[in-house]
C-alpha cells in the first residue's frame, strides 16, 4: 500500500480531497496595498508648526490612515524629495524646515488628496 492510499480512503470517507487538504496550511499572501490606496479618499493635512522647537518651523503631515511600514515607507520618500530630516510616528509626519509647498506636490503627484492648513 502506498502513503497516498489511506489519505484517498479517509478523503472519500469525509468527501475532503486530500490535496487540498495538504496545501490548507499554505498561507496565502495578499497583495501589498499601495500607499494611496491605503489612505483612500481621507484628506491629508499639511501643517507648519513652530511650537516648542526655539522658533524653528516643522512641517507636519497628519490625517495619515497609514500602516506602519508604508508610514515610514512614505516619510522616506519625502524626506529624500525634500533633501531634509524629520520622522515617522503616531500617524503623522514631521518634515524638517517650511517645506508645505514640496510635500503638496509630491503627494498629489503620488495620487493622494491633500491640502495645507
Amino acid at each position: 500500500m502506498s502513503s497516498q492510499d489511506w489519505k484517498a480512503m479517509l478523503g472519500a470517507a469525509f468527501n475532503v480531497d486530500p490535496d487540498a487538504v495538504e496545501n490548507e496550511g499554505v498561507a496565502q499572501e495578499a497583495a501589498p496595498v499601495s500607499a494611496a490606496e491605503q489612505q483612500g479618499k481621507t484628506m491629508i493635512d499639511i501643517i507648519l508648526d513652530k511650537k516648542g522647537r526655539n522658533g524653528k518651523k516643522a512641517t507636519i503631515v497628519a490625517n495619515l490612515t497609514l500602516d506602519d511600514e508604508n508610514l515610514k515607507a512614505l516619510a522616506a520618500e519625502l524626506k529624500r524629495h525634500c533633501g531634509v530630516g524629520g520622522s515617522a510616528r503616531g500617524g503623522e509626519i514631521l518634515i524638517q524646515g517650511d517645506k508645505r509647498d514640496a510635500v503638496l506636490n509630491y503627494l498629489k503627484s503620488q495620487g493622494f488628496k491633500a491640502r495645507i492648513i
